[in-house]
């Protein structure tokens, strides 16, 4: 399989939802943590995709996430990393760095 590629999923809705009023829209976060992590550890491969959970999902482990969120389960965006729930509702940079340098991220500020 080679390198183990980390997987950033990014669960949301076009709808900003009720009680995240002032917290950026999940497409927002997703372009905000991608640049953020592009800055912050450039050249290490990694995947990031956003799942719109209002979508027609054919993944079923997407789709099950995504079912949970509309049941409220999860705030979104809902963020998870190699599966792993890092954050939900408003997202913050240090979880999901931390989660990543668990996977043999290392920042360019540690040099």
């Amino acid at each position: 399989m080679g390198e183990n590629i980390v997987k950033i999923e990014i669960y949301g809705a076009d709808v900003i939802c009720a009680s995240c009023v002032n917290a950026p829209s999940s497409k927002d976060t997703f372009e905000w943590l991608q640049a953020a992590i592009d800055r912050k550890y450039p050249g290490f491969p990694y995947e990031i995709e956003y799942i719109d959970i209002d979508s027609d999902l054919s993944n079923d482990e997407q789709k099950k996430v995504a079912e949970q969120v509309i049941n409220d389960e999860y705030f979104y965006p809902l963020v998870l990393i190699g599966g792993e729930v890092i954050g939900e509702g408003y997202i913050q940079l240090k979880p999901v760095f931390a989660e990543l340098e668990k996977h043999g991220f290392i920042s360019q500020d540690q040099e």
